[in-house]
């Protein structure tokens, strides 16, 4: 018996282990600590010597754009937020500015703590936690950028287009890292095509019902006729 449970632990902790190695993000999700991150509070962690005052003024004004385009959060997402690379890439981060992890949470750079990089990111999470059905990455992508009201790809107000879209968006996330990776523009344009959706189908109201349609089956393409 005794071996047993000394083999059984043994295994645990290697795959505790193999988790850490190869899904960092995954790991730092669960344990912050043990990545050298502490609690600034509100589920809100920071890499040591990070001010948290900022942090957290950040992330409420995420929630506050994310909650305005909703009319309310289900989602509670983790952040982890880092002040060096290091950190960024010991957490299992990469060369963009923010990142949501498994729906779960959402992990900030250097580079990253502003309101409209975090609701951006706030507001994938927002969208997962009220969908069971799927959509397009174009779509997910591009209704991201929207409620973070991201000016780098997005016009003031009116048709708020500032790429137009040339041809099919990307459907998959690899098609998207490639198309976005060779295009930055892939964002703008992805941003076009649902700004105008939104202008459509009564912004929110169609968002909503959107989802309803999905989560009861129904396919993208005629949920969003």
């Amino acid at each position: 018996m005794r071996i047993t449970i000394i083999a059984v632990v043994t295994v645990l902790v290697l795959a505790v282990g193999g988790v850490a190695w190869a899904y960092p993000s995954v790991a730092a999700t669960a344990c912050p600590g043990c990545y050298g991150l502490s609690s600034a509070g509100d589920d809100v962690y920071v890499e040591e010597g990070v001010p948290a005052a900022p942090v957290l003024a950040t992330v409420a004004a995420a929630r506050r754009l994310v909650g305005d385009f909703y009319g309310g959060r289900v989602s509670t997402p983790r952040i982890l937020v880092c002040g060096t690379a290091p950190c960024y890439t010991g957490i299992g981060g990469g060369k963009e500015k923010g990142v949501a992890v498994l729906n779960r949470a959402v992990m900030l750079s250097p580079g990253g703590l502003d309101p409209v990089i975090a609701s951006h990111e706030m507001a994938h999470v927002e969208l997962h936690a009220r969908l069971s059905g799927e959509v397009p990455q174009w779509f997910d992508e591009g209704l991201a950028v929207v409620v973070s009201g991201d000016p780098r790809y997005l016009g003031p107000t009116g048709d708020r287009c500032l790429v137009e879209p040339s041809g099919a968006l990307p459907v998959t996330l690899e098609a998207w890292l490639r198309a976005a990776s060779a295009d930055r523009q892939t964002y703008a344009k992805a941003a076009c095509q649902v700004s105008r959706w939104l202008l459509a189908h009564d912004g929110r109201d169609g968002v909503l019902r959107l989802i309803g349609r999905l989560n009861a089956g129904e396919p993208f393409t005629t949920a969003a006729r």
